[in-house]
């Protein structure tokens, strides 16, 4: 197939390598100059967008807010090959994905969202786990290259259904976080040793396969990160909006909005999203 992929960025160049990799005749774009460079030094084709989408049979995004998303779907709707098929992996809201789904349905453009589990390392690895909505013909007819990307694929539905599961995932991850940096701020203060309780954590029934996989990382006080705490707090209010839209009551996220603004005002914002572990410990007069 033809591909183009529309941005470059951590999580879109893994991707588009593994496309090439799987025998995809593929191009790139991007906004940002230096994501197209290293687009070039991965020695994938970079072309004009417009040109890029037009010239494609499926069209890969993965974007990073409601605009951006917005902003392609016209791209796509004014250029793209009626019958094409746009997947998009990025974390929107689901009002966004709907009217860009409009644009798609007068272009005669096929639309499949197709958000992802999994950070960069993981799109790196194609260890990224796909959860699609949008024509079941078009999920079947693609699986093949989405197999490129992760071991594992979700159908969940005609509609929206792909942004609102990744956003449930997103509630349980942060969420996740907001558990273990209450309980991080009691054990240290008590007294617990940081690298003792990241052994017995992890061995505990509470030992998910996130909270391990955070471990390897947080028991060297590392918060280098794989997703900054601002990013996080975009995608909590995607969360709490969704929850807005459908009058479902979410005060432990809400919560935890304000543990993710504590590390941002502590000026933790570019840091892993895990810093609000170290506000948690500014809270309770440790040492963050």
């Amino acid at each position: 197939m033809r591909v183009h992929v529309a941005g470059a960025g951590k999580m879109g160049l893994p991707m588009a390598r593994h496309l090439r990799a799987g025998g995809h005749a593929l191009s790139v774009s991007d906004p940002d100059p230096a994501r197209l460079q290293l687009a070039r030094a991965a020695q994938l084709e970079v072309v004009d967008a417009d040109a890029g989408l037009a010239a494609a049979q499926v069209i890969l995004s993965s974007l990073p807010h409601d605009d951006a998303l917005l902003a392609v779907a016209a791209q796509v709707a004014d250029v793209a090959q009626r019958g094409a098929a746009w997947v998009d992996t990025s974390t929107v809201s689901l009002h966004a994905s709907a009217q860009a789904a409009q644009l798609c349905t007068a272009a005669g453009v096929r639309y499949l969202r197709a958000t992802v589990s999994g950070n960069n390392h993981m799109a790196e690895a194609a260890q990224l786990t796909l959860m699609a909505s949008g024509p079941l013909a078009t999920y079947e007819e693609l699986l093949p290259l989405l197999r490129l990307l992760g071991p594992q694929q979700f159908w969940l539905g005609e509609g929206e259904q792909a942004r609102l599961m990744k956003l449930v995932v997103n509630l349980m991850i942060v969420q996740t976080s907001a558990m273990l940096a209450e309980a991080l701020a009691l054990g240290r203060k008590g007294g617990l040793a940081w690298q003792d309780m990241f052994r017995v954590l992890g061995a505990s029934a509470v030992g998910s396969p996130i909270l391990k996989a955070k471990s390897v990382q947080l028991a060297q006080h590392d918060f280098t990160p794989t997703f900054t705490v601002e990013q996080m707090l975009k995608d909590v209010g995607l969360i709490l909006q969704a929850a807005a839209d459908s009058h479902v009551p979410l005060p432990q996220t809400a919560a935890t909005q304000q543990a993710l603004q504590a590390a941002v005002a502590q000026g933790w914002g570019g840091e892993d999203y895990a810093a609000i572990i170290k506000a948690a410990a500014r809270a309770a007069g440790l040492e963050s």
